[in-house]
């Protein structure tokens, strides 16, 4: 039993589903699981099990930050042997590109967080998704976008929700980042580092440039579209 999930062995399905929100993990297993069950409620990070057309198919919260999603992925991979993590979160777009309610599924994450710098001393390594899940929900996306905008590329894993230097993050979109969450670096350096799959798919919350955004209630309960890609994507990948 782990330290933050406490879920017994067996509790969890090889294939993952982690939104930030633990709301938003109860609305996922609610809304699209069948005979979902809680196995764990530590810290209010909630976590169930359930299936969908027939697979077994977990959803855990992460909370929010690298730090955070870092100790449940770690533990999902290293104490109950999950095989693939799917962030299903929210983003903040930094371009006008993208609109609200669009789809960001993440090739690979910047980040100005210090945890890879310490983890390889200063080297700089590129944290990306496994290619078969990120074709997969392209193609999911096709059909299951609800009618948003399907953007496929680099986002920002930022440690500051309110940053101090918005003009860095700026400096990002001219290298094609299109928005910014705060978890993705770290799953897809810890998904390398076990050997397992992981993929980022945000749906924008919020627009930087604009100032539009949804209400908390929205974030939590609205954004199915992901979660069906998310699911189509791993268990068709």
């Amino acid at each position: 039993m782990s330290t933050h999930i406490g879920a017994a062995p067996g509790d969890i399905a090889p294939l993952v589903l982690m939104p930030g929100d633990p709301l938003r993990a109860r609305w996922i297993a609610e809304t699209f699981l069948d005979d979902a069950r809680c196995y764990s409620e530590v810290r209010g990070m909630y976590g169930y099990t359930g299936t969908w057309r027939g697979h077994r198919v977990s959803v855990q919260g992460s909370g929010m930050g690298q730090p955070s999603l870092a100790i449940y992925a770690n533990e999902l991979f290293s104490e109950y042997d999950v095989q693939a993590i799917v962030r299903v979160g929210s983003c903040g777009a930094l371009t006008e590109k993208l609109a609200v309610r669009d789809l960001v599924i993440a090739s690979g994450a910047c980040t100005d967080s210090s945890m890879n710098t310490i983890r390889f001393e200063g080297l700089d390594y590129a944290p990306v998704a496994d290619f078969a899940l990120l074709r997969a929900a392209h193609d999911a996306a096709g059909s299951l976008a609800d009618g948003a905008g399907v953007h496929v590329g680099l986002i920002f894993s930022s440690d500051s929700f309110y940053s101090p230097r918005p003009e860095l993050t700026a400096r990002m979109v001219e290298y094609g980042v299109l928005a910014v969450e705060m978890e993705a670096s770290a799953l897809y350096t810890l998904a390398a580092k076990h050997g397992r799959r992981a993929l980022a798919i945000c749906t924008v919350s919020d627009h930087i440039v604009t100032g539009e955004e949804t209400t908390s209630q929205e974030r939590e309960q609205t954004f199915g579209a992901m979660v069906e890609i998310a699911l189509t994507a791993a268990l068709a990948s």
